[in-house]
């Protein structure tokens, strides 16, 4: 089929596409034996009415309607394959002629990918942060089961820093208490960081069972939040906290190991991925953060768009869900970097941009590079997902098929895989210099998120116990 491409922009292409005749009668032949079998007329069998009798009771334009329908999708794409153009959108079709047994033309005006020149990627450099310790990781992970299996004993002596105290909270402005910031029977660890109210600490330390203590702190939470109120915090009750000994029969208690060194050698394994996972993926962002820098082009304007609004509304009910406004969240997110909404908001338009110019980038290394995925990649990224969100791989594919999710998990794949060639074409160093080993990035991050999966349900199975 004749087809010319003429570029409206460098991201929107105009293609006029011709159909003849002879290629639009199989959709004609199909549109008349559709209809046939779909109307009962006197004197004709059912799906053999001539198509003759169709024209005349139905009228030949609802018959071509129908076909031309039909045979413009594989016409469409014949012609974008043809002109080698990446669509982004969906195409506007419009019918510009028809001339009956002669030819049916179309133009179709779609977004296109643009033509984005790749950098030399052995040029590219990123430094990350030093490896996390190990053995601090591991001592972090016993400190946290060591907590979980810790008992209480009730003592009368005031609190100190260690202690579990059971407290009463009760939050006033101007001598009127707010029954919204009113609290009874609060389970609270001294020294513990939480989310709780600032100041709490220094109020109820020192203070026995039956004492009380009002102080002015910023809530946190409710109607009231981010305002400023008097706290009068009552201990109920002082517990002293006994951790268990790190031995043998802790080690049984809380794992599938006879001993405390069995234990910890597990725990040094998985702390090992751990900790190479997470400077990975910081060698991931950075390096994809300055293939972005080095390479410019322009989105379709109606593509950021569509993805800038997609974004903020993922945003707004995320923020929506946690009964939450733009400015609540700026008044508690200790590592927000925005100073009010409209700054806010820029930087999510700014990261929603970035992040849909990185799979354009990772797209056409996959493309350059014949980027594959096999059955066996479609594989473990199932049973990866069953494993992180607790279900079964059949559940999973089951899930896959149902909303048609197979080629955006099979385009995740793709881009999983040109990600990590261009990591390890890269050159990353730590903040020491050393050189960072980015060669298997996806398999190490993989690896390391199925420890993680699997130590969340070691957690889970130990509560339950």
């Amino acid at each position: 089929m004749p087809s010319t491409a003429q570029k409206l922009s460098p991201t929107r292409v105009k293609l006029t596409v011709e159909i003849p005749f002879a290629d639009l009668k199989p959709y004609l032949d199909q549109a008349y034996k559709g209809i046939a079998e779909q109307v009962n007329i006197p004197g004709f069998r059912k799906g053999k009415v001539p198509s003759t009798v169709i024209d005349q009771r139905f009228g030949r334009g609802v018959v071509l309607q129908e076909a031309i329908n039909e045979a413009i999708p594989p016409a469409y794409n014949a012609a974008v394959e043809e002109h080698k153009v990446v669509p982004m959108a969906q195409p506007e079709v419009e019918v510009t002629k028809l001339e009956d047994k002669e030819l049916v033309e179309f133009t179709a005006e779609v977004d296109v990918r643009p033509e984005v020149t790749l950098p030399d990627f052995t040029t590219v450099e990123a430094t990350v942060d030093n490896a996390a310790s190990i053995d601090d990781l591991v001592d972090e992970r016993i400190g946290l089961l060591r907590e979980r299996f810790a008992t209480t004993s009730e003592v009368d002596r005031a609190a100190a820093e260690g202690d579990v105290l059971t407290i009463d909270l009760v939050a006033s402005q101007g001598g009127e208490p707010l029954p919204e910031a009113t609290a009874e029977g609060l389970t609270y660890k001294v020294g513990q960081e939480s989310n709780m109210l600032d100041g709490l600490d220094e109020a109820v330390t020192g203070l026995k069972a039956g004492e009380s203590k009002t102080f002015t702190s910023t809530l946190v939470g409710g109607q009231f939040r981010g305002q400023d109120a008097e706290i009068e915090v009552t201990v109920v009750k002082v517990s002293e906290q006994q951790l268990p000994e790190v031995d043998d029969e802790f080690a049984q208690l809380i794992s599938e190991f006879d001993t405390v060194e069995e234990m910890k050698e597990d725990l040094r394994k998985g702390a090992e991925q751990q900790v190479k996972a997470d400077q990975l993926a910081d060698a991931r962002d950075k390096v994809l953060e300055a293939v972005l820098a080095a390479t410019d082009f322009e989105l379709p304007e109606a593509i950021l768009a569509r993805e800038l609004e997609a974004r903020r509304g993922e945003v707004q009910r995320q923020l929506a869900g946690g009964g939450m406004t733009v400015e609540d969240y700026l008044a508690n997110a200790e590592d927000e970097e925005a100073k009010d909404a409209d700054e806010f908001w820029a930087m999510i338009d700014k990261r929603s941009e970035q992040a849909l110019k990185a799979q354009v980038v990772l797209d056409v290394y996959a493309d350059t590079n014949t980027i594959d995925v096999s059955q066996q990649d479609l594989t473990e990224l199932i049973f990866r997902k069953a494993q992180q969100n607790g279900s079964s791989p059949q559940d999973e594919i089951n899930h896959m098929m149902e909303h048609n999710h197979m080629p955006e998990w099979m385009q995740e794949i793709r881009r999983g895989k040109a990600l990590a060639a261009i990591c390890a074409a890269a050159k990353v160093t730590d903040a020491e210099g050393n050189v960072v080993d980015t060669s298997l990035a996806v398999d190490a991050i993989e690896a390391a998120e199925e420890v993680i999966a699997e130590e969340e349900a070691e957690e889970a199975e130990v509560d339950a116990k």
